[in-house]
């Protein structure tokens, strides 16, 4: 007869101890008491017949034994684990959540989302606007727009499109401070900075402006209000052309330099390498990237998306 399986709860009380190295902490992450715990591993010792840990007073540690066991372990969690999401994903709704910003779905999501439903009437699209960046774990968002470098551990990240950027300030400022005849000339400007403080880095390099002062003035996370705090004088700040277009028609901003394309800095569509092959994730993600031929006229759109990693 075949042996009979340890119990599936003491064999996940042994992978999150041995992880941590601590009682307590696979008590915490598997929401009993470290007792349990300790009574779990005790159940996989007498079940297996032989010691799977050294307990001393400050801590416990694997044995020749528990070291050799838990690599196979581990690997059958992860097999389990992948074959259930493979098997969920061919049978999960067909509603799909994507994070994105308010920018970028009023300005270029929304004017083009007829056609996805045309292409995939199945899917439900619920669109959430934000600012932050996605938990993908502690949420229930499938996928997120965000603009930046594209470069998250664990993500895949495929670019969108990449806006034209546009260095402005206000008339006061720029009566101030002078008009800049040359890219070096902002270098030493007060500035206004997105979230990863990345953009006027890029800018700079794109121009070959090496000298430069330390990166200093507020950042923020959405456009909207890097573009108030531009309008209040706070410095001069990198935006998307269509965001500043009646600003600078109306005379409250100074474009400062010809617009500029920088193709790192972009709109990225972002969702968990596990989960990339999704049918409605994959399905989103093949419209969004030969969407950008589907005009919007305010929004400026001259590359072509490529994947990135």
């Amino acid at each position: 007869m075949a042996r009979r399986l340890p119990p599936l709860n003491a064999l996940k009380a042994f992978e999150a101890t041995a992880r941590h190295l601590s009682v307590k902490l696979a008590a915490e992450e598997l929401c009993v008491t470290p007792g349990a715990v300790s009574q779990m591993l005790k159940i996989l010792e007498e079940n297996l017949g032989v010691k799977l840990f050294d307990r001393v007073t400050r801590g416990i540690y694997l044995t020749d034994a528990g070291r050799d066991y838990l690599p196979a372990i581990r690997n059958a969690f992860r097999q389990i684990t992948e074959a259930s999401e493979r098997i969920a994903a061919q049978t999960e709704s067909g509603l799909l959540t994507v994070s994105v910003t308010p920018f970028f779905a009023s300005a270029w999501l929304v004017p083009r989302l007829a056609s996805f439903r045309e292409a995939q009437p199945d899917i439900d699209l619920q669109i959430v606007t934000s600012n932050a960046l996605v938990d993908f774990s502690r949420s229930d968002v499938d996928v997120a727009i965000r603009h930046g470098m594209g470069r998250y551990p664990g993500l895949r990240s495929d670019r969108v499109v990449t806006v034209e950027m546009i260095a402005a300030a206000t008339p006061d400022l720029v009566e101030k401070l002078g008009a800049p005849t040359h890219p070096s000339d902002l270098a030493h400007w007060p500035q206004v900075h997105d979230a990863e403080r990345k953009g006027w880095s890029l800018w700079f390099d794109v121009h070959n402006v090496a000298e430069r002062i330390a990166v200093r003035g507020p950042s923020f996370d959405d456009s909207g209000l890097m573009l108030k705090a531009v309008l209040a004088g706070q410095g001069a700040g990198l935006l998307p052309a269509a965001l500043v277009e009646d600003e600078l028609a109306n005379g409250k901003l100074i474009q400062l330099l010809p617009a500029t394309n920088m193709e790192e800095f972009a709109y990225y569509l972002v969702c968990p390498d596990n989960r990339q092959q999704v049918r409605k994730i994959a399905a989103f993600r093949d419209w969004i990237l030969s969407a950008q031929d589907r005009p919007r006229a305010s929004f400026s759109n001259h590359a072509a998306p490529s994947p990135q990693r």
